[in-house]
């Protein structure tokens, strides 16, 4: 006899299928720096890159990075986007936000629309049901946000995509969406 997962328990971990030509950096783990500095050095190898271009992509997405562990980050994903002789990567931080009080959906959604009033960059402020649960998503020109209620009322999965280069339009707002779709709790 097989049983269905209990919806209402809290999940112990999460599954998210990110393509393989996204570099992964673990946040939880203190050698991120290092991975990090990987990274630039690998996409600015045999491209001509100056090294100001590297220094400030290597600073910016440090200092992102470093923003995304004190807010609770995971996870940092990180795609390559060379144009006009840039390195600036798409990228991916996937953070837990522990809830606080009775946090529903709705509310945080009414919470966000005020923000937005204050910076009009974010454009669409909408409730989605995705697969993992019902989620609050947040497009901007260039960014697009989604919290994702977790079961159990334990707070939200924030996915947080940037892409700085082409935005968040056509093919790569497809994909971000296909892996904010890809996922699942594990319980």
């Amino acid at each position: 006899m097989t049983t269905e997962p209990d919806a209402t328990a809290p999940p112990k971990d999460y599954r998210l299928l990110v393509p393989r030509d996204w570099f992964r950096i673990d946040l939880t783990q203190d050698r991120w720096r290092a991975q990090l500095k990987t990274f630039v050095d690998h996409q600015a190898e045999g491209k001509n890159v100056p090294a100001e271009i590297k220094q400030e992509t290597w600073a910016t997405l440090r200092n992102t990075a470093e923003a995304g562990v004190r807010a609770g980050a995971l996870e940092f994903f990180l795609r390559p986007e060379l144009e006009g002789g840039g390195i600036l990567p798409a990228s991916l931080i996937v953070s837990l936000i522990p809830r606080t009080g009775g946090l529903t959906p709705r509310d945080l959604r009414t919470t966000l629309e005020a923000k937005q009033r204050q910076n009009p960059a974010a454009v669409e402020i909408s409730t989605v049901a995705l697969p993992a649960g019902e989620t609050v998503r947040v497009v901007g020109p260039t960014t697009l946000d989604l919290y994702i209620q977790m079961p159990g009322g334990v707070g939200y999965l924030a996915l947080a995509f940037a892409v700085p280069l082409s935005g968040v339009t056509g093919p790569m707002r497809r994909l971000c969406d296909s892996i904010a779709e890809s996922l699942r709790w594990i319980v």
